[in-house]
């Protein structure tokens, strides 16, 4: 079996002059990724590995969130590849997992991510909001074969407050 964790980044600032890329959280994508890891701490999730965009927004909600997971941010995978909007790039990504890897957390963004969980889970949802966490568990040995999966948990910061 195989779970696939995908939170979307939090909140982030348009104020700034600077590219898409480095945009950083604003102060409410900081306090709902504390949320979320809240959230995240009492499922004793034990991540095999966390791989993250490496958009600034992304990597920081990456980095908090993990801290209440008791993931060593020293193991934190940045990969490029998740700075995509697109499901069939996130899908490309995920399926180079090593199968050894049982649970995979990925950072990213929308509309890829909201893409990627109605494709591949049981549960439709109109929009993955920021900070927004989706958990999809699949019957297969293989990240590179993964079917449709079962949509086992969702936590939308909205419904936490």
């Amino acid at each position: 079996m195989k779970r696939l964790i995908v939170i979307r980044h939090g909140k982030s600032t348009w104020e700034l002059q600077v590219r898409d890329h480095d945009r950083v959280l604003t102060q409410r994508g900081i306090d709902d990724a504390h949320l979320i890891g809240e959230a995240l701490k009492d499922l004793d999730l034990n991540p095999d590995q966390i791989w993250t965009s490496t958009a600034a927004r992304a990597m920081q909600t990456a980095t908090l969130v993990s801290e209440y997971i008791n993931y060593s941010l020293s193991k934190l995978e940045l990969k490029r590849e998740l700075y995509t909007f697109s499901s069939d790039e996130l899908i490309s990504v995920i399926s180079t997992a090593q199968d050894a890897v049982e649970t995979l957390v990925i950072f990213s963004h929308n509309h890829g991510i909201t893409d990627l969980v109605n494709d591949l889970g049981s549960t439709r949802f109109d929009n993955v909001p920021t900070t927004g966490v989706v958990a999809i568990d699949f019957d297969s040995n293989s990240w590179s074969s993964l079917g449709k999966g079962i949509t086992k948990f969702h936590f939308f910061p909205k419904l936490l407050k």
